[in-house]
């Protein structure tokens, strides 16, 4: 304890019962209390919950996601549930004042604040972990030293904790990664359920349970609103922050990504560098890449750009999709590849909102889909392109069975009604799906919506809102049912 004579521990136990008002009033503050839950709370919870078993839990993801707000609707659920408030620890590891102190340290002075003599049945928080070096091996100490205690540990540099929570902490954690919101989860902040309900659609010869809407106008223009806005709650629910969203996105998430996690992560030297092709992805969102003209255009070396790629991936700031050919093969050598931002409003932030009839709101429609399907794991997400003579195609979307090697299913994205009244203009949609046995397919639209048969396949046109609306209610109830 020799590192407390730095600050006098009187000092550091004020700051922890500041940061604790339950202790003594019982209550979260009234600011975080005040705020509506995200969906995946329900999927967050049992978790903190758990105390039979013996694992911390590691909340990951992006910066400004909510972690820190999660933690305290946990806090304020345990005192709902009639956990004694002084049996809950909140310390935000991201204050100079702990700077010196370890894990352990902290808990010992936590029991000092309450003159309690030991932590059985305790739940412990601590926000912002990745400030404190070597966390990961602090953490499996207390885990293995505290049995009776469970601990809740957050995070925003998602790479380091990523590797870190998989490598040291093999059985004693268990990783939750939280990402931006769903256009679901936007649409349930806004209070604007109403504009959605039950009820079917026609997929191939099936009906299927499915999210609708009355009012395709007003749902379109919250779908327009969230590829600008809505990849974060603080900016969903502040005009505010929207107006000003360049300063706030691209100064608190961006640019503490690019030029202070990143580089310290991997030692990046040229973070310069780094924001300049992160820029140029972003702009680009949705377009085909190869290593040869994102090279040239950049002026990158190709070894640097696959590490570039390769981080900021990790860091839940892109997604790189790999393609196949007509008939669902892999090509043995990468040359060409789609990269995607994981949340449209970066795109925004960068440069400047975009309305409903913009040029670019193809890229933002195909990024806001793929965005939501972002929260499934293990989903072995493609897209199909290839050339056949003169002939070129293109499917947008494909789920391959990593099993059998055969696509399950193919999307084509448009923000466009032309190919309801067409159908027959989707060529390469028929094409990959009969070289694949695929007897249906989805393709999304404005506002058009119903079944159309052509040439032996049945498409299922969806309001490209509608559609991202429910992939995300899809994956949230399929992630409560395991």
């Amino acid at each position: 304890m020799a590192a407390l004579r730095l600050i006098p521990a009187e000092k550091i136990i004020e700051r922890l019962r500041y940061e604790n008002p339950w202790w003594a009033t019982t209550q979260v503050p009234q600011g975080y209390g005040s705020m509506i839950k995200r969906l995946y709370f329900s999927l967050f919870y049992p978790f903190v919950c758990e105390m039979h078993v013996r694992r911390a839990v590691v909340l990951m993801g992006p910066r400004r996601v909510g972690k820190t707000v999660m933690l305290f609707h946990a806090i304020q659920q345990l005192i709902e549930e009639k956990v004694n408030p002084q049996k809950i620890f909140f310390v935000g590891i991201d204050n100079p004042i702990y700077v010196h102190l370890s894990l352990e340290d902290i808990l010992h002075l936590c029991k000092n604040a309450l003159n309690r003599a030991d932590l059985t049945g305790c739940f412990v928080f601590f926000d912002e972990i990745q400030y404190l070096k070597d966390w990961e091996r602090h953490l499996k100490v207390l885990v293995d030293s505290y049995p009776e205690t469970k601990f809740i540990v957050s995070g925003s540099a998602a790479a380091a904790l990523k590797w870190h929570s998989t490598e040291s902490g093999a059985g004693r954690f268990t990783d939750f990664m939280l990402p931006p919101l769903t256009f679901q989860e936007y649409i349930h902040l806004r209070q604007m359920d109403h504009l959605v309900h039950n009820g079917t659609i026609d997929y191939g010869h099936k009906q299927l349970p499915y999210c609708l809407t009355h009012d395709i106008k007003a749902l379109n223009k919250e779908f327009v609103n969230y590829l600008n806005f809505g990849g974060y709650p603080e900016v969903v629910l502040s005009e505010k922050i929207q107006n000003d969203l360049g300063r706030y996105v691209k100064n608190d998430i961006v640019d503490k990504v690019l030029l202070h996690d990143l580089p310290s992560l991997y030692g990046i030297k040229d973070v310069q560098e780094l924001n300049r092709f992160f820029s140029y992805i972003a702009y680009n969102t949705g377009n085909e890449f190869s290593y040869e003209t994102m090279s040239k255009e950049s002026g990158i070396q190709k070894d640097t750009l696959k590490k570039y790629l390769e981080y900021l991936e990790a860091a839940f700031l892109i997604k790189v999709l790999n393609k196949i050919d007509v008939n669902a093969k892999r090509l043995k050598r990468i040359t060409s590849f789609k990269v995607y931002l994981t949340n449209p409003s970066l795109r925004t932030a960068l440069f400047s909102p975009i309305g409903e009839t913009d040029s670019e709101m193809g890229n933002m429609v195909e990024t806001a889909v793929l965005s939501q399907w972002m929260h499934r794991e293990k989903l072995d997400l493609t897209y199909a392109r290839w050339k056949e003579g003169r002939t070129e195609g293109e499917v947008d979307l494909v789920l391959v069975d990593d099993k059998k090697y055969k696509p399950m299913w193919g999307v084509e994205i448009k923000w466009s009604n032309r190919f309801f009244e067409k159908p027959n203009e989707l060529k390469s949609l028929i094409q990959f799906c009969k070289a694949n046995g695929l007897e249906q397919a989805l393709v999304t639209s404005i506002d058009q919506q119903g079944l159309k048969v052509m040439a032996d396949l049945a498409f299922t046109f969806l309001p490209a809102s509608v559609y991202s609306y429910n992939i995300g209610d899809i994956t949230l109830k399929e992630k409560i049912s395991k």
